[in-house]
């Protein structure tokens, strides 16, 4: 029986060690001399500090910042943890909505998000000012979502619209190798860079 066992045995310790140690070792070692800042998760410093990573998107809410998508993510009820509540740019829970086109919930959160543009500007509301992504971590809007905004920012931080304006000309990543996907904006580094502007530095 041994003689049967033993051929098992020594393949699950040899494919543990290989699969377990040696490979995730060697990725890591990999990924860290030629990726460093992805491996390391892409992480932002102001004056020092972490202040977040260009690939989780944040929640900003003052005028004077650009805001990101609506997000879906949840956290724990503290007063019921059956529950949950509503916890914008939740990095520990990324999740949708998961709600249908035919969802009332759906429906009455863009008609409210879309009222609350409408004061803000008369310009058409691009859809991803008004609805959640996949993830509910999205770091970047639409250029189309970031010019919406020109406005409103541009007067919170008295700053010209065309001073704003060539800030999110700058910070407008095209499609990636001239063809995949859609042109983005990053949020996180185009309000890092309004904050530089107005300071000064």
């Amino acid at each position: 029986m041994l003689t049967h066992l033993r051929p098992a045995i020594v393949l699950l310790v040899l494919f543990t060690v290989l699969c377990g140690i040696v490979y995730p070792l060697g990725i890591t070692g990999i990924a860290q001399l030629a990726f460093p800042r992805q491996a390391n998760g892409s992480l932002i410093e102001k004056d020092g500090k972490i202040v977040g990573s260009s690939l989780i998107g944040q929640n900003f809410t003052a005028d004077k910042y650009f805001h990101s998508r609506p997000s879906a993510t949840t956290t724990a009820d503290p007063n019921d943890s059956t529950k949950t509540i509503p916890a914008p740019y939740n990095a520990s829970n990324s999740s949708g909505s998961n709600l249908g086109p035919t969802s009332q919930s759906l429906i009455d959160g863009v008609k409210a998000a879309s009222e609350t543009l409408h004061a803000e500007s008369p310009q058409p509301i691009p859809v991803d000012m008004v609805t959640a992504s996949g993830s509910g971590l999205d770091p970047d809007i639409t250029p189309a979502a970031a010019r919406f905004q020109i406005a409103r920012v541009a007067k919170a931080r008295r700053l010209s619209e065309s001073q704003v304006a060539d800030l999110v000309a700058k910070y407008t990543e095209p499609r990636q190798f001239g063809f995949l996907g859609e042109p983005l904006v990053n949020v996180l580094l185009l309000n890092l860079a309004l904050d530089r502007v107005s300071t000064g530095s």
